[in-house]
């Protein structure tokens, strides 16, 4: 993954720790194959895919970019 994606995941993580339903992230559930799954965005074209487990614990699937992932 290129530094600058390392570096903007790091801010996004952080963003989603402390209020994960934050606009910047565009948090949406996944359809498909990926029903029960959620996503945010990291840049333009980087996502995220995790699992809500329980109230305030989160799996971290997958990232990668948007024909990566889905």
């Amino acid at each position: 993954m290129p530094e600058k994606i390392r570096y903007q995941f790091k801010n996004r993580i952080n963003v989603f720790i402390k209020n994960p339903t934050h606009p910047i992230l565009k948090v949406h559930p996944l359809k498909g194959n990926l029903v029960g799954l959620r996503s945010f965005a990291v840049s333009g074209n980087y996502r995220v895919i995790f699992r809500i487990l329980e109230r305030d614990n989160i799996e971290l699937i997958s990232i990668g970019t948007h024909s990566q992932i889905y």
